[in-house]
Formats: C-alpha cells, structure tokens, sequence
C-alpha cells in the first residue's frame, strides 16, 4: 500500500509543480514572456553565430508560442491531478485495476517530460542555440523537471512486486 501511495503522491507533486508554473505565468506574463521572446530572437546568443538566420523576432509569433507554452503546462497540471485522483481512487483495488487507472498519469508525465525535453531541450537549447545565451539558458532547470518526471514515470509503471524485492 505504502508504493501505491508513494505513486499517487508523486503524480501529484508533479501536477502541482505544472500548476505552479502555469499560474506563474498567467500571473507574470510580461517577465515571463521576456524568456520567450529572446529565446527566439537568439538577442543574447553569440553574435557572430551561422544559426541566426533561424532568429523569429515577431511579437505574433512570441505570443503563439507562450501561449503553447501555458496551454502545455495546464494541460501537464490537469493530467497529473487527475491522474492522481485516479490513481487514489484505485488505491484499494487489485493490481489490474490500480494499472488500469494509470492512463491519464501516464499522459500526463508522458506529456510533461516531451514539453521539457522537446520545447526547451531540441527547441529552445539546440534549434534557437539557447546554450550560448548567459541570460536566457533554461536548459538546467529543464533537465531538472526532466529528470523528476522521468523518474516518476519510470516509478509509476514499475510493477510493485519488482519494488518489493
């Protein structure tokens, strides 16, 4: 029971840091619409750099993208608690009703790890050369939220007789 418990707890932990942060950025908008908006300028990268040529400086499109980005991270929240108010209802149940009522976590994490590893690992790190920006490089706290949801996807599906032994 202590496993299962264990795995609600931590879904919920990571819909709740997506929660944060979504409302975070409906809160603040204009700092965090900066981060985005140079991300994609490429205004802080080196400037002599040959993949300039893949800068998008228009507001529009700045807008889009934070609004994927706040639409992810909501749908990242409501996944994970959802996901773990399944999993809580199914705390009590055999072990193919508890796997069962993971499909939504697992959405949710699955969701969550691709936004960090895709949006701001391929994306922002490598496509827009975030790396060479000393201002606005989140690539370290990417790979943070990457490697919790990671771990937590991992600890969801493992099967409680293998976390047993």
């Amino acid at each position: 029971m202590v496993v299962r418990f264990s795995k609600v707890a931590l879904v919920a932990a990571i819909g709740l840091l997506a929660l944060v942060i979504t409302v975070n950025n409906l809160q603040d908008p204009s700092s965090n619409f900066l981060y985005i908006q140079h991300v994609m300028s490429m205004d802080t990268t080196f400037p002599d750099n040959r993949l300039l040529w893949r800068a998008i400086t228009a507001p529009t499109a700045h807008w889009a993208a934070y609004g994927v980005l706040v639409g992810t991270e909501g749908a990242i929240a409501t996944l994970c608690l959802l996901g773990a108010f399944q999993l809580l209802k199914a705390v009590k149940e055999p072990a193919q009703a508890f796997d069962r009522a993971k499909g939504v976590a697992i959405a949710g994490l699955t969701l969550a790890f691709l936004f960090w590893f895709v949006g701001f690992m391929v994306v922002g790190g490598e496509w827009f050369a975030m790396w060479q920006s000393e201002i606005w490089n989140g690539q370290q706290p990417a790979f943070r939220f990457i490697g919790c949801v990671g771990l937590v996807l991992l600890f969801l599906n493992a099967a409680e007789q293998d976390l047993q032994r």
